[in-house]
């Protein structure tokens, strides 16, 4: 194999391991995902581009937006319905102690 063609493979895996950890961060982030369905999404993506060849990008698309559709295909709504209301609660309650540490001064 020629030194081209190792670096433009190298350049390859590099940018697919990129697309991956980044579509792996964004579906964590996603509510009411949890290992499980990261795992299984993982496998899915991995399965797909192993039996077809495919660079992630040009079978997913965008990471940040097969993130979400994986998540919404993979979450039942009302453990995402129930996430969204719990970070919801969290945030509030985090505003709610910033303003009171500001005007308190501590």
């Amino acid at each position: 194999m020629a030194k081209k063609d190792r670096t433009m493979d190298a350049a390859r895996e590099e940018d697919r391991e990129k697309w991956m950890a980044r579509f792996q961060v964004r579906l964590a982030m996603q509510p009411g995902v949890d290992r499980a369905v990261v795992l299984q999404a993982v496998k899915d993506v991995t399965a797909h581009c192993a039996e077809t060849g495919e660079h992630p990008r040009a079978a997913f698309g965008d990471p940040d937006a097969y993130a979400v559709q994986a998540a919404e295909r993979l979450v039942p709504a009302d453990r995402a319905a129930r996430a969204r209301r719990q970070d919801g609660a969290v945030d509030a309650l985090g505003s709610v102690l910033k303003r009171v540490r500001d005007a308190t001064g501590l």
